[in-house]
């Protein structure tokens, strides 16, 4: 069975005999577990805990036109092999030029992750063989990567509370740049695998995560906060179900005061949710494989995400030599900064780290901030507009339309607007209702020309998305609210008049 959130996954093995009293509830023992430093409830010997270790290492495509080292345009979904140069598919004789702006963006992402630029950086040559690798080597920085040494702090929900947040820090061994490599097409029914190099040579940027982590929650809130600040650099556009972020997540567990565990792998994770059950499913079966008296295999796997478990890919155990050795058709990678930047150079002949860094937009951290201290709304509101793309802008948008109060704008924003987005499976960009609308709504109720059950109606009616404004709709609708006193007066006494029979009868009563 698939594991079941972080505070959960070690109830199997209490089960089966531990000693001690029963484990705290879930909430509890997830704050234990995400808090206090990892360690989870004893084994079947009822004395030493688990501490569970989890380090990530992310692949995220570069924002590019063309490919890392090629002229190839970069395009999803594009036919296969119709993005292919001569250099992608491994001609003799052609040779790797490297994209400026690659380097660019992983300088960007690098200094966002509070990394350490290096000023020079070599490449290598990393030899394995498979059918969508047609050089037998990836290129890639193995001895000198452009970044290291860097910190990423996110966000933990405690007990799945938006409310109740708790701020962790994962440090960000290195940022390396390197190849993608092309796409194997497994076609069943004729027993083929097919070769699609589209995506091979596509600038990577590989951030390699230390194990600072103890369950799937920790890890899948480290790796969105990591897509939010890509996305929000424009270094990535981080979309995992088009590949452009891909996770590995290395998982071990062991007794503390203890040498940590052998790890296994597991590969090619590409959806937040998968990463979590990924993770508590493997940390909670090598749990169960020690405590039965078996041994974990240094192996890599994959996420079987219909049977919610993780299954064996290929063995490791025998450790592959991959023959490092220098990329001979690359010199090394010169950066500058404002201080060794020659007097005849500017930003725009090299890549001067000073110029890139203060150019940097506001990161997702900020950005809550300014949205929690500008307008006054909740600290879990700020989360949400960002989590969502385009939303904490088309937020924005409504409050300088409206003379309605940013907390109750929100109220609108997530309540409504986000559930029918949900609910018909459309992001903010493709909602009928535009910011103008919204606001425009907004107005009407706001000055008390209808009410909020009307305006729930209104909203209703301006999803058809049938070109009507909101007042087009209340007049059609007769949903406008009577406030002149002498026109209520004449309505009710209408009523009075029509009724004479039941007015006698009140006025006995």
């Amino acid at each position: 069975a698939a594991a079941r959130g972080c505070g959960g996954v070690w109830r199997r093995a209490w089960q089966r005999g531990a000693g001690g009293p029963a484990p705290a509830p879930r909430g509890q023992r997830a704050l234990a577990c995400n808090v206090r430093g990892g360690a989870v409830p004893a084994g079947k010997s009822g004395l030493a805990p688990w501490v569970p270790v989890v380090g990530l290492e992310i692949h995220a495509q570069i924002s590019s036109n063309s490919k890392l080292f090629s002229g190839s345009q970069v395009q999803f979904a594009a036919p296969p092999n119709s993005l292919v140069s001569f250099f992608d598919a491994s001609l003799p004789g052609t040779l790797p030029v490297l994209n400026r702006r690659c380097v660019e963006a992983a300088v960007m992402t690098g200094l966002a992750l509070n990394c350490s630029i290096n000023k020079k950086s070599l490449f290598d040559r990393k030899h394995y063989f498979y059918a969508d690798l047609p050089a037998g080597y990836q290129i890639t920085q193995q001895r000198v990567p452009i970044a290291v040494n860097g910190s990423l702090s996110y966000n933990l929900c405690i007990d799945n509370k938006m409310s109740q947040m708790v701020t962790k820090t994962v440090r960000i061994k290195q940022i390396q740049l390197e190849q993608d490599s092309g796409k194997s097409l497994h076609d069943d029914t004729r027993s083929q695998t097919l070769v699609d190099l589209n995506r091979a040579g596509v600038g990577l940027m590989e951030v390699v995560m230390e194990p600072d982590m103890c369950c799937g929650a920790e890890a899948a809130a480290a790796v969105r906060e990591l897509q939010l600040i890509l996305q929000t650099l424009g270094s990535s556009q981080a979309v995992m179900a088009e590949g452009q972020l891909r996770v590995d997540a290395n998982v071990s567990v062991h007794h503390p005061g203890e040498p940590y565990g052998v790890r296994t792998e597991v590969k090619n994770i590409n959806s937040i949710r998968f990463l979590a059950k990924a993770v508590d499913y493997e940390i909670e079966r090598q749990i169960e494989e020690l405590e039965s008296g078996g041994t974990i295999l240094n192996e890599t796997r994959v996420f079987d995400s219909k049977l919610g478990c993780t299954v064996p890919m290929r063995d490791k155990e025998g450790k592959q030599d991959y023959r490092f050795m220098p990329e001979p058709n690359l010199p090394p990678l010169i950066l500058y900064d404002a201080r060794s930047l020659p007097a005849n150079m500017n930003h725009q002949q090299v890549v001067n780290i000073d110029w890139i860094h203060e150019r940097l937009p506001d990161l997702p951290s900020v950005k809550r901030a300014k949205l929690v201290e500008r307008y006054g709304i909740l600290p879990e509101h700020s989360f949400t507009l960002l989590n969502e793309d385009g939303l904490a802008e088309f937020f924005e948008d409504v409050i300088k339309q409206t003379q309605m109060k940013p907390k109750k704008v929100i109220g609108w924003i997530l309540k409504d607007l986000l559930s029918y987005l949900k609910q018909h499976s459309l992001t903010v960009k493709e909602s009928p209702v535009s910011s103008f609308l919204l606001a425009d709504l907004l107005n009407c109720l706001e000055k008390k020309e209808i009410s909020s059950t009307a305006a729930k109606q209104v909203f209703a009616e301006l999803w058809k998305g049938e070109g009507k404004t909101p007042l087009e709709i209340v007049k059609e609708k007769n949903l406008q609210l009577i406030q002149d006193q002498k026109d209520l007066e004449q309505i009710c006494q209408a009523v009075i008049d029509g009724q004479e029979n039941e007015v006698i009868i009140c006025q006995w009563c």
